[in-house]
């Protein structure tokens, strides 16, 4: 049975993912792309230890993730920055037809009668809400502590306690600054018409009382999905 986009919420989808990745690095390949940025924000959560493909598979995508984007990358920003688009990518008899981001991904066969009745059911309804439909992005934050004695444990936990609707924070890991002083890098996936990242910064993680932990916050990496 196929198994759609937003199956990667429930444990049928992930564990069709993780038999999907099976012999695989990367969700098209050897090569991480954009379809496995859009997968990993699917994904709520690391997968557990009964899915070891698909837990591997997103380790490696968020380690990606959390360092240094390319500078070719496309539709990446850094510290502000919209780098330019990159040329597309010379056809081969292999390439596949570029899929519609409105349209569910499919990764794992053929849809049966009932999936393809689900996706036309799903396509008429989108075209009738289309206009109220909001992109997402994926934007990775470097966070800062004020000095080496800050908890950075509770510098996280403070920083996830951070809630609201479209925010739906993701992967993190500490880097190293110098002088004993480490900066927590950390995902996050937002709805763009529900949360702004400057607000968020401004009026809440270097706000009271999280600024009793954070001394800034600076936007590493901006992605649309």
């Amino acid at each position: 049975m196929a198994v759609s986009f937003s199956d990667l919420h429930t444990e049928t989808g992930v564990k069709a993912l993780d038999e999907y990745l099976s012999g695989k690095t990367y969700v098209s390949g050897d090569q991480l792309t954009r379809d496995d940025v859009k997968v990993f924000a699917a994904v709520l959560k690391k997968p557990g230890e009964g899915f070891p493909n698909a837990a591997r598979w997103y380790e490696t995508v968020s380690a990606h993730l959390a360092a240094s984007f390319p500078g070719e990358a496309v539709g990446v920003r850094f510290a502000g920055q919209a780098t330019p688009a990159a040329p597309p990518a010379e056809e081969t008899k292999d390439a596949a037809p570029a899929a519609d981001d409105d349209e569910d991904l499919d990764l794992f066969g053929e849809e049966t009668e009932d999936d393809k009745k689900a996706a036309e059911e799903r396509a008429a309804a989108k075209a009738s809400t289309k206009k109220k439909e909001s992109g997402k992005s994926s934007v990775l934050l470097d966070v800062k502590p004020w000095d080496d004695e800050t908890d950075m444990k509770k510098l996280e936990e403070a920083v996830r306690s951070v809630q609201m609707p479209g925010l739906l924070w993701g992967a993190s890991k500490l880097v190293p600054v110098g002088y004993g002083i480490k900066k927590l890098q950390i995902m996050m996936t937002i709805v763009d018409d529900l949360v702004s990242v400057d607000t968020l910064i401004e009026d809440y993680l270097t706000a009271e009382p999280i600024n009793e932990h954070v001394q800034s916050c600076d936007i590493v990496a901006f992605n649309k999905i």
